[in-house]
């Protein structure tokens, strides 16, 4: 680990300058994914796509980030942490210019697949898997659930504020002669611009994010059974919150209740505070009842939220139920990802933050296609029952699967009760 940082607000004790490093970046590209999740579906359909084809946009963007993170994974060691993220920041830019600039399906298609564009209201970039086998590494063991809860809060607050800007290019249009599709295009720009900024952010980082010469990344070999249990469940998941991306989901509240622009980024913004604060909840939770009860018993709440808002004869108690279910959500998201890299061997770990994120990728990309088929079909709100359906399944088969493979800190605690 690089040298402590000391009394720098937001991070816990014993973290690197790192971290900061990361969790600043990650803000700036969570305000994009912010805005860009609500806008795509708008300026897909400004440009006279259907509702099959957002989905396939929708989809291909999440089978291209798979694709991206699979090859990260086989060439992390080669290229350098570092690196990666640099040569990630500049495919962001191409990205949001791609996306201003182009009006035919089949090259926006391209685009989102080989591109960072997000529909999901959490992070399903090629960063991620780099950024969370750099964490650990920044931080203590005794700190990394809480620093993870940091990185998936400031992800979370900062894409509520973005979703909260998706309004405006719909606010200017109100006002006088601004086009609509001229206010898009600018959003995506500076969807664009935010990459450049987070490319020199991430040549702020040290030496010290990279390998351990001594202890250099190597492929899964103890923890290969683990890993591959894991990224099979996850997958399950993901594929359930394919089905309700935030962009589909802004779909369905645009078609389903005549929502303009703005009244859906104001929902999202709260969902997306609402999430923040989770973050934070879950590290005190988890220190009570341990990691996978947390991501458990937190996640099935959410769920039963989610399958129930369809079914409500008023819209105010459908986006209720929408609310309390991003209450609940995302509090499995940082101490999964904290437990992923606590019970395999720091060797392991870029290997298993690509070999979990790579299947997680390649199930949520199913949903969207399918959700936007479903939309097609009927208004009623399927997939978000389908969705609810099968991530609670997800949760009771992690909770049987994992529940006795405790992190080093709470076989840790259970020591100090015995004795």
């Amino acid at each position: 680990m690089s040298t402590p940082v000391s009394r720098v607000p937001f991070l816990p004790p014993e973290t690197s300058q790192d971290a900061r490093v990361l969790l600043t970046a990650r803000g700036l590209r969570a305000f994009g994914d912010g805005f860009v999740s609500i806008l795509l579906p708008v300026h897909l359909t400004q440009l006279g796509l259907s509702n099959v084809q957002i989905g396939a946009v929708a989809t291909a963007t999440l089978l291209g980030s798979a694709a991206l993170t699979l090859l990260v994974g086989f060439n992390a060691h080669r290229i350098g942490r570092r690196a990666l993220l640099l040569r990630a920041s500049i495919l962001m830019v191409v990205t949001g210019l791609g996306f201003a600039f182009l009006r035919d399906f089949w090259p926006l298609l391209l685009v989102a697949f080989l591109g960072t564009i997000n529909p999901s209201s959490g992070d399903v970039s090629v960063f991620l898997p780099t950024e969370l086998a750099l964490l650990p590494q920044t931080t203590s063991d005794a700190q990394r659930t809480a620093l993870f809860a940091r990185f998936s809060m400031a992800g979370s607050l900062v894409a509520a504020f973005g979703a909260l800007c998706a309004g405006g290019p719909s606010w200017l249009a109100a006002q006088g002669n601004f086009p609509l599709q001229l206010g898009i295009d600018l959003m995506f720009v500076l969807y664009a611009l935010l990459g450049a900024v987070a490319l020199f952010l991430y040549r702020g980082l040290s030496p010290a994010v990279e390998p351990d010469k001594e202890k250099p990344p190597t492929a899964l070999g103890p923890s290969k059974r683990t890993v591959y249990s894991l990224s099979a469940l996850f997958s399950l998941d993901s594929f359930g919150s394919g089905l309700v991306v935030q962009s589909l989901l802004a779909l369905w509240l645009f078609q389903r209740f005549g929502f303009a622009v703005t009244t859906t980024g104001l929902i999202f913004f709260w969902t997306g505070v609402l999430s923040a604060l989770s973050a934070l909840l879950a590290v005190r939770i988890s220190r009570r009842i341990g990691l996978i009860n947390t991501a458990v018993f937190t996640h099935l709440p959410a769920n039963a939220c989610l399958m129930l808002a369809p079914f409500m004869h008023t819209v105010e108690l459908s986006v209720l139920l929408l609310l309390v279910r991003s209450l609940f959500s995302q509090m499995d998201v940082p101490v999964r990802n904290s437990y992923v890299m606590a019970v395999v061997t720091p060797p392991e770990r870029p290997a298993a933050a690509s070999i979990t994120a790579v299947p997680k990728s390649l199930a949520s990309a199913l949903g969207p296609l399918l959700s936007g088929w479903l939309f097609s079909l009927s208004l009623f709100g399927w997939p978000l029952v389908l969705a609810g359906g099968l991530k609670g399944l997800y949760d009771v088969l992690l909770l049987l699967r994992f529940r006795a493979l405790k992190p080093p800190e709470e076989q840790d605690r259970v020591q100090q009760r015995s004795t």
